[in-house]
């Protein structure tokens, strides 16, 4: 009930602050653009690889930094890392191609990122494809969402790929440099002394427990991390599970396009993950799934959701159930909540998760890398563990704006795209569905939020209210009634009631007011 009687209050001040926010967040991205020009010009003195011991112990004289994980946050950071030359000790539980059904699609944003570390070659080589943009379905009717990239070399587009051939080649290139070293064994704890993280332990791939040690352990050991709970407050919720099928040897009503169906009870994603392989990803409400091993899920899958689906993927639908490579994965979201260690940092969904539902993870991981990258550069030694944790707090209020952008559209981007038996809420699936077949500035705002390559929180906010605004004007013409003005006023209310409490999750002041945060102004240590 409070929503009611303070989101008109909440909005008029964002309105009215909107201005001023703008002209703050243009000095930020200066700020951030002159801290990276001045660093990028700036050597810093390369070292030998970390060197073993014969016990299995890397010593912490011969290396800057340890990386847990080397999925994509860490395999792009150990190279990036690397290039300006740290030396990078990485170690991953499996150095085997990983075998995912999510993280296989690349906003253009996050190609943007790719491009700027370097690292955009490692999309080559893998049947990559290029994505354009979204289709979106509800009830027979459709509509096509180019992402904008008029302003934008002819290359820059998005990508979707297998997850695991994405990340083999990055592993390949971080490795390849002389002070990378990547090594598989399995973290079991970080090394704690007088508050101080100075290292980890791990279990080598034969099974030998051993040490190594560096001034900063950055942890990037993906949603399952079992060190996260000492670094930050984990809050994770599991809203639903997507359930993976392959359709092979068929092609999308939108080539090279992701197509989003509006499906009852959740939506359903199809894209190209090859030249041959479309990837879908049936999003089930809940953390319990029909059970894939009795074929309750294939029944499930022919009976429930294969008619809601485009008429031109139905025959390779209905085949990918029946070779039977039916994969589950539960969704997980968690707001970045860190506790500032010294010695040690989050990164990757080890620290922060949203619905991938919109594709933004590798978007944001690649963005904090670019963050962390160009607070990094000016220093060099990296010892003194106090003065270099109280330095990298501003990392976190850096980050906020693009991060927290992406996040908050991906959990109300699901929670308006559901289905639900409230009227005022399937009011506002229809006036989403209706506002973004609108196109123009109508669409291009949106997807431009979507794709990473404006993720600007007021601009989501506006957008946002503007659908619901929308959808009011929908109920109220051309005669309002009683019953749609309380609809009316309902979807409005309900509109407050999902982006605000996920607003708050990821920091207001951090999120729309970076500028005022005292973190945002920290020089670096001195030598």
């Amino acid at each position: 009930m409070a929503y009611k009687f303070l989101y008109q209050g909440v909005i008029a001040s964002l309105m009215g602050l909107v201005f001023l926010y703008n002209t703050l967040l243009t000095r930020l991205f200066k700020k951030t653009k002159t801290s990276s020009s001045s660093c990028s010009s700036m050597a810093f003195p390369g070292g030998n690889c970390s060197q073993k011991t014969r016990n299995g112990e890397v010593d912490g004289s011969t290396t800057d930094i340890i990386i847990v994980g080397a999925g994509v946050a860490g395999s792009a950071l150990a190279y990036t890392l690397g290039k300006d030359g740290r030396r990078v000790h990485v170690i991953e539980r499996d150095l085997n191609e990983p075998d995912r059904i999510v993280g296989e699609l690349l906003q253009p944003g996050g190609y943007l990122k790719l491009l700027e570390l370097g690292l955009e070659d490692c999309v080559d080589r893998i049947d990559a494809q290029p994505i354009f943009g979204y289709a979106l379905y509800k009830d027979g009717k459709n509509a096509r969402l180019s992402y904008p990239l008029e302003n934008f070399h002819s290359d820059v587009a998005g990508r979707s790929f297998h997850n695991g051939r994405f990340i083999q080649r990055m592993r390949r290139k971080a490795g390849s440099l002389p002070n990378v070293s990547i090594e598989q064994g399995t973290v079991t704890s970080l090394l704690k002394q007088n508050g101080t993280i100075k290292g980890v332990q791990y279990k080598n791939k034969d099974g030998h427990v051993s040490t190594a040690y560096a001034p900063l352990t950055i942890v990037c050991d993906g949603c399952f991390s079992n060190l996260r709970r000492s670094l930050c407050d984990p809050k994770v919720d599991v809203p639903s599970c997507f359930v993976g099928l392959v359709l092979e040897n068929c092609e999308l009503p939108y080539a090279n396009h992701g197509h989003v169906i509006l499906a009852d009870p959740s939506p359903i994603l199809f894209y190209p993950i090859s030249s041959t392989e479309i990837r879908c990803l049936v999003d089930v409400p809940g953390q319990k799934v029909p059970s894939v091993y009795d074929g309750e899920m294939a029944l499930y899958l022919k009976t429930m959701v294969a008619p809601q689906i485009p008429v031109e993927l139905y025959d390779g639908f209905i085949s990918a159930i029946d070779k039977g490579n039916i994969r589950t994965m539960p969704n997980r979201s968690m707001p970045a909540a860190p506790h500032p260690t010294p010695g040690a940092l989050l990164m990757g969904d080890a620290f922060n998760m949203r619905h991938p539902l919109t594709g933004g993870g590798m978007t944001v991981a690649l963005s904090d890398i670019v963050v962390l990258r160009d607070l990094l550069r000016p220093l060099r030694d990296l010892h003194d563990a106090s003065s270099l944790c109280r330095y990298l707090e501003s990392f976190y209020t850096l980050r906020k704006p693009v991060a927290s952008t992406i996040n908050t559209l991906a959990g109300a981007l699901y929670k308006v795209f559901s289905a639900s038996p409230d009227p005022a809420r399937k009011e506002m699936r229809q006036a989403c569905f209706d506002y973004l077949s609108l196109g123009g500035v109508f669409s291009n705002g949106p997807v431009s939020l979507l794709s990473g390559l404006n993720p600007r929180p007021m601009t989501l906010v506006l957008h946002f209210f503007a659908v619901a605004i929308y959808g009011v004007g929908r109920l109220l013409l051309p005669f309002p009634s009683p019953t749609r003005i309380w609809i009316g006023a309902r979807l409005i209310s309900g509109a407050a009631g999902i982006i605000f409490p996920i607003i708050k999750a990821e920091g207001v002041r951090q999120m729309f007011f970076p500028v005022t945060v005292p973190a945002y102004y920290r020089a670096p240590p001195v030598d």
